[in-house]
């Protein structure tokens, strides 16, 4: 079967709220193609990708969000998503999503289903996790913990940097007890600290899809029979109390979650949050340590950022 696809030229701060208007018009799934996403080759080291450069340099100069309509859809939601860019751009005169074009070309099944493969490599965060799709072979040190993620629909493959902060934060940071992983995603942060040795993590997404994409990786890396994954809309009927808590979210909720997330960590309980831009880096600063946590690391990269903060000792 063809798909449509539809392509936005945005920006990096604009590429989530054009995915998601993309899936609000009923999208089968959304690309984001952003070369700040894409390490640069000609710095080498343990954190960079292992990737071919010509990926680089085939990359686009903006960014752009890639999504996929039957033939019969797509006219019609053109037509729609038209007038919802040109609202978007009036909305943002300072041109902080870009130039918001539209082009559209038609595409097989089949290469949908997979172009986005070519540009997951496996690679390094922090000391020792590896992050590779199942599709890739790593040769592991002995310190390695390797997670095996296909990511699927579901956002959080280690690329983006507000996956890699919360990684890095979680290493640093964990240092054992039950964890919470709010708004799981890919599941990549609960199999990541499972195999930093939490053998009690509760993993928790609103989306169903989520929940699935979650489910079969943590059954990939054998994890089981430490990790629950289940769908759960923040802390809404999560039970008892947690030694760790993270949350890859956006910042108004991790505000709105700082202070009721007290309840559930035990006692100096560390809670790491990201999916922070820095425009907003204030305002959960201000919403940690006014619920009372004390702020033990604050990390950033690119346009975001990422805290460890302890909770009291009551």
């Amino acid at each position: 079967m063809e798909y449509i696809e539809l392509t936005v030229s945005t920006t990096t701060g604009g590429a989530d709220a054009v995915s998601a208007l993309l899936m609000r018009f009923g999208a089968a799934g959304t690309q984001i193609i952003d070369r700040n996403d894409l390490p640069d080759p000609d710095k080498p080291g343990r954190n960079w990708e292992l990737m071919d450069r010509a990926l680089l340099d085939e990359a686009p100069m903006d960014v752009q969000v890639k999504a996929w309509f039957t033939p019969d859809e797509a006219p019609k939601v053109t037509e729609r998503l038209t007038l919802a860019l040109d609202d978007l751009r009036a909305q943002t005169p300072s041109g902080a999503f870009g130039a918001l074009t539209l082009t559209s070309g038609s595409i097989r099944e089949e290469d949908w289903a997979n172009q986005w493969k070519q540009y997951f490599k496996p690679f390094r965060i922090g000391e020792h996790m590896v992050v590779k799709p199942s599709w890739e072979s790593w040769d592991a040190a002995p310190e390695d913990r390797v997670i095996e993620i296909d990511p699927g629909m579901a956002f959080g493959t280690g690329t983006h940097e507000t996956t890699a902060l919360c990684i890095e934060l979680i290493e640093q940071h964990y240092r054992g007890g039950r964890l919470l992983d709010i708004g799981t995603g890919s599941g990549i942060l609960a199999i990541a600290a499972a195999l930093l040795g939490a053998r009690d993590v509760y993993a928790i997404d609103i989306d169903e899809d989520a929940v699935h994409v979650a489910r079969e990786n943590v059954r990939h890396n054998g994890l089981q029979d430490r990790i629950d994954v289940e769908k759960g809309d923040l802390l809404k009927g999560v039970r008892g109390r947690y030694d760790f808590a993270v949350a890859n979210i956006l910042a108004p909720v991790i505000c709105m979650l700082a202070a009721p997330l007290r309840a559930t960590l035990t006692p100096g309980g560390v809670f790491v949050c990201s999916g922070i831009i820095r425009e907003l880096r204030d305002d959960v600063y201000a919403a940690l340590t006014g619920a009372g946590y004390e702020i033990l690391e604050e990390r950033a990269r690119g346009d975001w950022c990422a805290f460890a903060a302890r909770s009291p000792l009551e």
